[in-house]
């Protein structure tokens, strides 16, 4: 039986609803699924024209656009593997990724042009191309493609995630990965062929793109495609296109709900709203349902495509504090120290199965080993338990993960950079508690004799190194830290001892 990965959804749309509007981006402009396709076709064949062919990598670093999606689809069409850049990674962290994927091709915004310039010639990138003249350019590309049927095996995409040990990986996401997160995402929040979803998240983030984009698109609704997030002009585009799918993180939801005009926009068409990164606060769900406004919350990472678990809006109450159910082509166990399931309220790691988990990280056998159980099963790094009613709450973060806006952050990625600064004798980076941001990141250090360290001092050194959502809000210096017998920092009593200040 043949199963259609990405290079097949496209000429299926093109047949299937030729006229309907797949995306409405740049005040207006709308592209009906025909135009999308064959713009997709037009990048298969400047793709192919420049050699570029099945399990080449294509990096992209670009705002939402027509031209994101293009490619991403124009890429599978031809065999190669999408590699979204994050826009707010610093050069640094954007050249691991060139070098990590072995990009061939660029493709990136004019915005982007001197931050990468250096870094494509660092890396021998030898095809790179502007969006911006993405059109014009395929001029040139009417001669055609080489179709690749892929296999769900296949590799659609390498999307990037912070590492434990400082260093991003990239998480190998098949077609058969971003196919079934798809689909599990249409089971789980109903999404139907009129429904329309504003994108004011960036495609980039795994969640945008899989739980976001793919499955509205493989429904055949339409998309409104925002470069950013304003909170004043998302409510005006719900009233002005009948928008009826949101997703963000809560910060988005706050903006909006503390925005002027929250009050007097029209919300009634407004059916779906879709919150990841952290739980709702009891505050934001009070403004929205006093709007007659419900969240769907869920659970997930990377190397799920992300979903794991969904909450749905009728549970929101009932079962507060909750991630939810395994979403319905996905399984969710706990396990002690010795893989024992633990079944009800035992509080172990939770482990993860099902066709949306990747097969693995990209060149990193050992860490991708690491990553699974004997028997197959995803090991999350995170612990929790699941309720009598099979619903599952997040305990704690294993790998002590930042979620800071929707962003993650890693601190032994911070901290290595940290701990090069002269005079550094240790440091710990923890997350704090914000009313706006959920968290955001501190640095505890411990310093030679009178070395003298600043907030300042330390952002400044990082600056340029990092994406700015990652440097520290605050630091502060004491005169050793918390460790445990073997050495460890406890970074467990640093949280209890500045989770409660307001800087």
């Amino acid at each position: 039986m043949h199963h259609p990965g990405l290079d097949a959804w496209m000429g299926k749309r093109r047949l299937k609803t030729p006229d309907k509007a797949a995306l409405i981006y740049d005040d207006g402009q709308a592209m009906t699924y025909a135009q999308l396709a064959d713009l997709t076709d037009r990048v298969s064949a400047l793709l192919s024209a420049r050699g570029i062919g099945k399990g080449d990598s294509v990096a992209y670093i670009g705002e939402n656009s027509p031209e994101f999606l293009a490619t991403l689809f124009g890429c599978a069409q031809v065999g190669a593997v999408f590699v979204p850049v994050n826009t707010r990674l610093a050069p640094p962290e954007i050249l691991h990724i060139l070098a990590d994927s072995r990009a061939r091709a660029l493709f990136r915004d004019r915005d982007f042009v001197e931050r990468t310039s250096p870094l494509a010639s660092a890396v021998g990138i030898a095809h790179v191309v502007e969006t911006a003249d993405l059109r014009h350019a395929l001029a040139d590309a009417d001669a055609g493609f080489a179709f690749i049927h892929a296999v769900p095996e296949d590799p659609a995409a390498v999307i990037y995630t912070s590492g434990t040990t400082g260093r991003s990986k990239g998480a190998v996401l098949t077609h058969q990965n971003l196919t079934w997160v798809a689909l599990n995402s249409l089971v789980d929040y109903d999404i139907v062929s009129t429904d329309v979803a504003l994108m004011i998240s960036p495609l980039f983030h795994v969640a945008s793109l899989g739980m976001g984009a793919l499955p509205v698109i493989l429904k055949g609704g339409t998309i409104v495609l925002e470069r950013g997030f304003e909170p004043g002009r998302a409510l005006r585009l719900i009233a002005q296109h009948g928008v009826t799918m949101l997703s963000g993180v809560p910060t988005t939801y706050q903006l909006m709900a503390d925005h002027p005009d929250w009050a007097v926009t029209d919300l009634s068409t407004l059916s779906k709203l879709t919150c990841g990164g952290s739980a709702v606060p009891t505050r934001i769900l009070n403004a929205y349902e006093e709007r007659g406004l419900h969240f769907s919350q869920g659970y997930g990472m990377t190397e799920t495509s992300p979903g794991a678990t969904s909450l749905s809006p009728s549970m929101t109450r009932s079962k507060q504090g909750s991630v939810g159910l395994p979403h319905f082509f996905t399984d969710v166990r706990i396990t002690d120290e010795s893989g024992a399931d633990l079944g009800w309220d035992g509080v172990g790691e939770i482990e993860i199965a099902g066709p949306n988990v990747f097969p693995g990280y990209l060149h990193l056998p050992e860490a991708t080993d690491a990553a699974f159980t004997a028997d197959g099963w995803f090991r999350s790094g995170d612990l929790g338990r699941l309720d009598a009613d099979g619903y599952l709450y997040i305990s704690d973060r294993l790998k002590d993960m930042i979620i800071s806006g929707g962003e993650n952050i890693y601190p032994a990625e911070v901290e290595n950079l940290i701990s090069n600064i002269p005079g550094v004798t240790g440091v710990a980076v923890i997350g704090i508690p914000d009313d706006q941001w959920g968290e955001v990141p501190w640095a505890v250090l411990t310093v030679a004799g009178t070395t003298s360290i600043s907030t300042d001092s330390v952002r400044g050194h990082l600056d340029g190194q990092l994406a700015r959502y990652k440097l520290p809000r605050h630091v502060i210096v004491i005169d050793e830290l918390p460790r445990t017998a073997s050495g460890k920092i406890r970074k467990q009593d640093l949280r209890a001892m500045y989770g409660g200040a307001k800087r």
